[in-house]
């Protein structure tokens, strides 16, 4: 089902955020590719290097293992960055090098042709793939990310310091502050639109208790309490020492210019569990909160403008949490105002 987006300008919305979704998915797809090459040059160059026609001299192990700790490199740079656009160029020029070396096996007596030509041609379409992504991605980045269409984030930053991550985003979305404010507020809605989140339970006073999905099916919980509760405006939180995930972070809620709704601006600062590696290993699966965030705020502003987050049947999510089927943005309304 269509998402009809408030505004004159929602259908272009709608299709940029299509399209970024799109080319972030084919940038994993070419990720997970390259590790997967690379795993087998390094692993089998012998039989790499008989299935694109060359000779299986010395000389051409050692390139095809070279050519091996490239792939992963390039794979893991694609999988790890949220924006991989300078991952996906260092594939195209790998890709240039592959075409030379192919070349070369082409022109040489005891190369099979029909096996080289054949490897040629998928290179090339590879190529294809990676240059397509690469320009398009960059386009994007050069383009910024703006708050004041109400489709995309804003003043993204990702920052690392002593083992620590901090993250700022944000978007527009065409509701007011009062009716933002109220329904994030209300915590238990928050599975609602933030996929990675299983469920949250207010435990008494200004305290709650998380359950969040982790890499590899596991799970991890914390207990946080607010710090700072500004009605309509700013809501500010920590988690409780012992915590599995040590976080703390606020969300802003201001009025857009124009009256064209309200500015929701997260920061989040959080200790990955495992440290640097646990880091890198939750980016590989999408799971590192950095990542979730614009996602999340994403299917916010869907569920505020059209009471339910819309997903094709290509989407990468899963879906809303089970306890918290969708609403209309009436049943909505009347659940704020009914203080439930």
């Amino acid at each position: 089902m269509a998402t009809q987006a408030i505004g004159n300008g929602g259908g272009i919305r709608h299709s940029q955020q299509t399209n970024n979704c799109t080319e972030k998915r084919l940038a994993n797809g070419l990720g997970w590719f390259s590790i997967g090459l690379g795993l087998a040059e390094l692993a089998a160059p012998r039989h790499v290097a008989r299935l694109i026609g060359a000779t299986e001299e010395d000389r051409t192990l050692t390139v095809m293992r070279a050519y091996g700790v490239r792939e992963l490199a390039a794979g893991f740079g694609i999988l790890s960055q949220t924006r991989p656009a300078g991952w996906l160029w260092g594939r195209v020029a790998g890709d240039m090098l592959d075409l030379a070396s192919l070349g070369r096996t082409l022109s040489a007596d005891d190369s099979n042709r029909g096996r080289t030509v054949a490897a040629t041609a998928a290179v090339l379409g590879i190529t294809a793939l990676d240059l397509h992504c690469a320009q398009r991605l960059s386009r994007s980045s050069e383009g910024g990310e703006s708050a004041q269409d109400g489709s995309v984030q804003t003043g993204a930053r990702t920052a690392h310091t002593k083992g620590r991550t901090e993250v700022t985003k944000a978007i527009t979305v065409n509701r007011s502050p009062e009716e933002v404010y109220q329904f994030w507020r209300d915590f238990t809605n928050l599975p609602t639109f933030m996929d990675h989140l299983e469920s949250v339970q207010t435990t008494g006073g200004n305290r709650s208790h998380w359950k969040a999905k982790a890499p590899a099916g596991r799970t991890v919980e914390w207990d946080a309490e607010i710090i700072e509760d500004q009605p309509n405006t700013r809501i500010a939180w920590r988690s409780i020492e012992g915590s599995d995930v040590q976080n703390s972070g606020s969300v802003q809620f201001d009025s857009a210019p124009g009256g064209r709704g309200t500015v929701v601006r997260v920061e989040l600062q959080y200790s990955p569990p495992g440290g640097a590696i646990g880091a890198t290993l939750a980016k590989l699966f999408n799971q590192e909160p950095g990542q979730q965030i614009g996602d999340d705020l994403r299917a916010f502003k869907q569920v505020m403008e059209t009471g339910e987050v819309t997903k094709s049947d290509s989407s990468i999510h899963r879906g809303m949490h089970a306890a918290q089927p969708p609403k209309t943005y009436s049943q909505q309304s009347m659940a704020v105002s009914s203080g439930r």
